[in-house]
């Protein structure tokens, strides 16, 4: 009995010791970070990941510590990727609480698909509580962009390349529109202004050109051959006739465009209006961009969805009869 009373009396004090030095590891040691340091955690990255990011930064001394913490806690759950900015000298419960409740939060990731239009994209940026849409859209169809020899466009439509960006909290629209032209203008071809020239488009034409792309294709090997049927029927005088560019003008999109749709007077109807919308109707990622910029030569003037995400593509009006009566009966 007295060997279990010792046993005892000697688990209590290891126990009680353990307990003082977890409580010193999470609440007490301030050690780190010994400056104010910046962290960034990668967009889908686990408790594990976080950790070692904020280890390898200095922010904490025990990864193992920081996920167990988390796990316990029940706050890997609720681990936000971005950028972070912690103090100097926190606690590992601090730094756990300013990452899981952004309040230590200086970016976010934001990603913006391809094929997004300006207003997509400003939803998109309210909904991560980045600012008002409106703002945004305002900033978006009212900003022109100078590309230098390459031209100016309108405004940032068909510009707003589609990526995953981290954003600081506090961006203003034009600081969000610079990373995501920035962005543009490195996947711009070096040659554009040559090649634009060889296509008989300006470099803003192409990249409109490229957002018709955009909206219609679905298969990325169908892009450049898509793009040559519209250089086909543009250089033959040809309305381009793309659904696409009816539906940019409505508020909210449609599922089917009727036959009074087509009717409608607008610069972006190219079912009554030959050549290019004035503008571009969507932001075009790197398969459309390349494939307006190299596009596939063929006989080919028409298309049609056949499903399973491609087209069957036709000669003459026979045949796109042919093929609409086949796929789309």
């Amino acid at each position: 009995m007295k060997r279990l009373l010792v046993f005892g009396a000697v688990l209590a004090l290891v126990v009680g010791a353990l307990f003082a030095y977890a409580a010193r590891v999470v609440y007490a040691d301030r050690t780190l970070p010994r400056t104010e340091t910046s962290v960034v955690i990668p967009s889908g990255a686990t408790a594990a990941d976080a950790a070692q990011e904020l280890a390898e930064r200095g922010v904490i001394a025990s990864p193992l510590a920081f996920e167990l913490l988390a796990r316990v806690t029940g706050e890997q759950r609720h681990l936000g990727a971005g950028e972070y900015l912690f103090p100097a000298h926190l606690s590992l419960d601090d730094v756990l609480h300013r990452v899981t409740s952004g309040g230590a939060q200086i970016a976010l990731w934001v990603t913006i698909p391809e094929g997004f239009t300006a207003r997509q994209i400003a939803a998109t940026l309210q909904a991560h509580s980045l600012g008002e849409a409106i703002a945004f859209e305002e900033y978006f169809l009212h900003t022109p962009l100078d590309l230098g020899k390459a031209g100016r466009s309108r405004n940032l439509e068909g510009f707003l390349f589609p990526d995953t960006y981290l954003i600081p909290v506090d961006a203003t629209p034009a600081a969000v529109a610079a990373i995501m032209t920035a962005r543009f203008r490195e996947e711009l071809p070096n040659d554009a202004v040559q090649r634009a020239k060889r296509l008989r488009l300006s470099v803003v034409g192409v990249v409109t050109l490229a957002s018709l792309i955009e909206r219609e294709a679905k298969a990325d090997d169908e892009r450049p051959l898509m793009a040559g049927v519209y250089y086909n029927r543009l250089r033959r005088g040809m309305p381009l006739q793309v659904d696409a560019t009816i539906e940019y003008t409505f508020e909210h999109h449609k599922d089917l465009i009727t036959l009074a749709d087509l009717e409608r007077d607008s610069p972006y109807n190219t079912y009554r209006r030959a050549g290019l919308p004035p503008t571009p109707i969507a932001n075009p990622g790197r398969p459309s961009l390349l494939a307006a910029f190299q596009p596939k030569a063929s006989p080919f003037l028409y298309y049609v969805y056949k499903g399973n995400g491609h087209h069957a593509f036709s000669r003459t009006l026979a045949e796109h009869n042919a093929n609409v009566a086949r796929y789309l009966r």
